[in-house]
């Protein structure tokens, strides 16, 4: 989800921007220099190890470098720059999206797509860091879009009503997955709020504020499992107001 102005983009009307030719398979390495001895594949892995072990600010050219064993310089014959990397990395990391059975009810195929969107993010939260300044056209995002819009397939809905819809939920998704992990970091602070919060408030002025707060509502002990309860919980919010909306 970077080179967001796909830079490496040739002046030939008809050449796509280098990133895309990468990240679909249509490059054409050139004969010049030293054979390689790496491929495209062992790059973008090595880096994504890197940001897995020291988040997404570690990402540099000469730390991958470092990583797979060649020069910075070297490593410039597989890939352009910095921001067509993180093209790469950012496509490959979030994966294929799941396999929604044909034919299944829209909204129990929406609910896995979201809740296995939700499971990728998790798996590497660094990703949340990288910049989205315009749409993804990776393999693997664009995957996940299709799959998604073809499980409206059987309503009424219009072609691009559904695309918003989609959009929509993956936005709600990505929220969540943020929340949790800014929040995970401050555990300790979040689990004195609702202490801090009733010890400044007085019941008079903050009366709703007040109820939620002795009826458990800031809890995080509440259930065993509250960070994916609360996630299934706004889902199925949010799928209710689009099931009244396609019907």
């Amino acid at each position: 989800m970077a080179d967001r102005k796909w830079v490496g983009m040739s002046s030939g009307a008809d050449r796509l921007p280098r990133s895309i030719e990468l990240l679909w398979g249509r490059d054409e390495p050139g004969s010049r220099g030293p054979k390689r001895g790496l491929t495209l594949t062992q790059v973008v892995d090595a880096a994504i190890d890197l940001a897995d072990k020291e988040g997404f600010a570690a990402l540099s050219m000469a730390r991958v470098a470092e990583q797979v064993g060649v020069t910075t310089m070297a490593l410039y014959r597989y890939v352009d720059t910095k921001d067509i990397l993180i093209e790469l990395v950012s496509d490959r990391v979030i994966g294929p999206p799941p396999k929604i059975a044909v034919g299944k009810d829209w909204r129990r195929g929406l609910q896995q797509w979201a809740t296995a969107e939700y499971e990728a993010i998790k798996k590497h939260p660094w990703w949340l860091d990288i910049p989205l300044t315009a749409p993804p056209l990776g393999p693997n995002n664009t995957a996940w879009l299709e799959t998604a819009i073809a499980v409206f397939d059987e309503t009424p809905v219009s072609e691009p009503v559904k695309v918003q819809m989609v959009l929509n939920l993956s936005l709600y998704v990505i929220s969540r997955a943020r929340l949790l992990r800014e929040m995970s970091a401050g555990a300790d602070a979040d689990d004195a709020y609702p202490t801090v919060l009733q010890s400044i408030i007085d019941q008079e002025t903050f009366p709703a504020l007040t109820r939620a707060i002795e009826g458990g509502a800031f809890d995080t002990d509440r259930q065993a499992n509250w960070e994916d309860a609360d996630l299934r919980w706004g889902l199925e919010r949010l799928l209710d107001g689009y099931e009244r909306f396609v019907n």
